[in-house]
């Protein structure tokens, strides 16, 4: 199979995944509405999302140093979506959580072997993670839209429907999964690159990368509640606010990749940045139509940074391709929920300006960490034929 259908079919089957990682702050309004949760509450939904999540990725990342495990993209992309299909017909908020979880474990395991199969693939072209990245972002685009579909049929009891997804990903990922298994023998160390592993660099990065996913899990947990605050226009408002937040994340994907090639990644990065203090302000003040305005600005600084994080990654740890792309591909968009019983605590106390407020200073520190961060050269990816064996 050649590298760019390659590139495309694990595209959309990132698209199918994180549809289940949208879908968690989609599912909040109907959890508020139908089962009365408070922001505390539904804030801890977004937690047990995250919270595996964020401590499974790594691990998975490091099995994927390893050993190639191409049989997870199928296996994971069905537990991402069998535990959302479950969550909207559980029994109590715990079984809830409880599912929820699960799901996120589902996604934990599908980013770091994808993004080392795309890079693959893609022998670590930075426009070609661009557009694998996408396919994530187009998933979270199109999750408050499936969401929508849910409750329009008569609320989270027809969740169950939301595992169609799951089912089309697993399937699109089968030709991917027999074309690696060849090209793997069985569990080869595939894609790794010669290079000094730069942990300082990596580190700065990481913690980047944690302000920005505050950042985005912090507006997307909130921002169809906070919509309806500040334009009066319902329920209807709060979806499409949140449509836009992930719509415009899969324009900024791209776009991050073509800037790239003009200029260093780190550069784009860090202007990106402090671009978005600005945006986020414009949300947190800004009322009626123009608030809209702000999430698409918003949602395009956030994600010109997302791709050019993996790749940097990838970079900075070049014996570590999985463990790289486990932190900065996957926290990137579930370590921000361990920060959203905070934010919902908060909101519950005083008011969603309030609590949305503090996200407006870390992208200012997102900009500071990578004020003097060094650009990568970057190292050459073996081809799958040039594999080591496995250990």
């Amino acid at each position: 199979m050649s590298r760019n259908r390659t590139v495309v079919l694990l595209s959309v089957g990132h698209a199918c995944v994180d549809v289940y990682q949208g879908a968690v702050a989609a599912l909040v309004p109907l959890f508020v509405a139908e089962r009365a949760y408070t922001y505390a509450a539904v804030s801890g939904i977004v937690l047990a999302a995250s919270l595996l999540s964020s401590v499974a990725q790594p691990v998975f990342g490091a099995l994927t140093d390893r050993w190639a495990m191409p049989w997870l993209l199928p296996v994971s992309t069905l537990l991402g979506g069998v535990g959302i299909a479950a969550s909207g017909v559980a029994g109590s908020y715990a079984w809830t959580l409880v599912f929820v979880a699960v799901s996120g474990i589902g996604v934990a395991a599908y980013h770091p072997e994808s993004a080392r199969a795309a890079r693959v693939a893609s022998r670590g072209s930075h426009q070609a993670m661009g557009w694998f990245s996408l396919g994530g972002n187009i998933g979270f685009a199109a999750a408050p839209v499936v969401v929508a579909g849910v409750g329009a049929l008569g609320g989270v009891r027809f969740s169950p429907v939301l595992v169609l997804p799951a089912l089309v990903g697993s399937v699109l990922c089968l030709p991917v999964l027999r074309a690696l298994t060849g090209r793997a023998q069985g569990g080869s160390r595939a894609g790794a690159s010669a290079g000094v592993d730069d942990w300082r660099s990596f580190i700065r990065l990481t913690l980047g990368v944690v302000c920005r996913s505050i950042v985005f899990i912090g507006l997307s947990t909130f921002i169809a509640l906070y919509a309806q605050q500040r334009t009066g226009a319902g329920p209807v408002g709060g979806t499409v606010a949140l449509f836009v937040l992930y719509l415009g994340g899969a324009v900024g994907t791209v776009v991050g990749g073509h800037l790239a090639s003009r200029w260093d990644r780190v550069t784009v990065v860090r202007w990106s940045y402090l671009l978005t203090v600005v945006t986020v302000a414009g949300i947190v003040v800004v009322p009626g139509p123009v608030f809209y305005l702000f999430v698409a600005l918003t949602s395009a600084g956030l994600y010109v940074p997302f791709s050019l994080q993996v790749t940097l990654g990838q970079d900075y740890l070049p014996s570590r391709v999985g463990t790289a792309s486990g932190i900065t591909l996957g926290l990137a968009v579930s370590v921000g929920g361990l920060a959203s019983p905070v934010i919902g605590s908060v909101a519950d106390a005083f008011s969603l300006q309030a609590a949305l407020a503090p996200l407006v200073v870390l992208p200012a520190l997102g900009w500071l960490l990578f004020r003097t961060l060094p650009e990568p050269a970057a190292p050459r990816v073996a081809a799958p034929s040039e594999a080591a064996p496995a250990r």
